[in-house]
């Protein structure tokens, strides 16, 4: 596996990780409804044309596996191909953001537990809680930060 920067947006390249993105939800966002996932779609295929940084997790053959997007010091997407996950590649992508992108935070779903013991597990810990999501949806969010050891240059 290889961790590249998407540098051109091409359709091609943002459908590849938009299906990506929602074979993961479908595994592991369960609160969320076909409708919600629907109506959710055309936001993230505008958030991946238009996120700073876009990064993407490529198999030996050119296909993504996985992909990170990233704005500023904020980690706000990460996904995995669901018959990829399991196997230390959003670690892979995350020791990525921390340790040479300088990213320090994410929000992630509460009803996501996945995803928080993730973050947890690599040093992040709870910081506000917003009851609704970007959206005005009733899906609470949880601002993470890392911790400071981590800031500082230690290692995950």
């Amino acid at each position: 596996m290889k961790i590249k920067k998407i540098t051109i947006r091409e359709q091609s390249v943002l459908a590849a990780l938009l299906l990506i993105w929602e074979d993961s939800v479908r595994q592991s966002h369960h609160f969320l409804t076909e409708a919600d996932i629907a109506g959710l779609r055309p936001l993230v295929l505008q958030g991946l044309a238009q996120i700073p940084e876009l990064w993407g997790l490529c198999t030996l053959d050119g296909t993504y596996a996985g992909f990170m997007g990233i704005d500023g010091q904020k980690l706000e997407m990460l996904f995995i191909k669901g018959d990829q996950r399991g196997r230390g590649l959003g670690s892979l992508l995350l020791a990525q953001a921390i340790e040479k992108l300088g990213v320090t935070e994410v929000d992630v779903n509460e009803q996501n537990p996945q995803a928080q013991d993730f973050y947890y597990k690599h040093g992040f810990y709870q910081g506000v809680r917003s009851e609704l999501d970007g959206q005005g949806n009733p899906f609470p969010i949880l601002h993470l930060s890392l911790q400071e050891k981590l800031k500082k240059g230690g290692k995950l």
